[in-house]
């Protein structure tokens, strides 16, 4: 089988506000780096946040780090962070270390 990477964008609410009212983390998959980035940054500018987001920042920490975080603040408190996680469909199965009998 053909293995293939997604990215997964989870918005988790943080922070003093979100013991008020807790809310569950929003999980979104995208196929391309490029078209996630994209539809995150026209929706942070819709609700008019604002972004340091960019390609090649996200693209370094995945390599680097496995995984992209960025928080967001309103008048010093963190309201959600996002997180991009880059995930693989169909992974290899492993023998699990079962040798075959004679």
């Amino acid at each position: 089988m053909k293995q293939q990477t997604i990215y997964e964008v989870a918005v988790i609410a943080i922070g003093s506000l979100n013991s008020i009212r807790t809310k569950e983390p929003v999980i979104s998959y995208f196929s391309n780096l490029q078209k996630c980035l994209s539809h995150l940054l026209g929706n942070l500018a819709i609700h008019g946040w604002e972004h340091s987001i960019n390609y090649t920042a996200v693209y370094r920490s995945l390599k680097a780090k496995g995984k992209y975080t960025t928080e967001f603040s309103l008048a010093g408190n963190k309201i959600f962070k996002i997180v991009i996680t880059p995930r693989i469909i169909n992974p290899s199965i492993s023998t699990l270390d079962i040798v075959t009998g004679k």
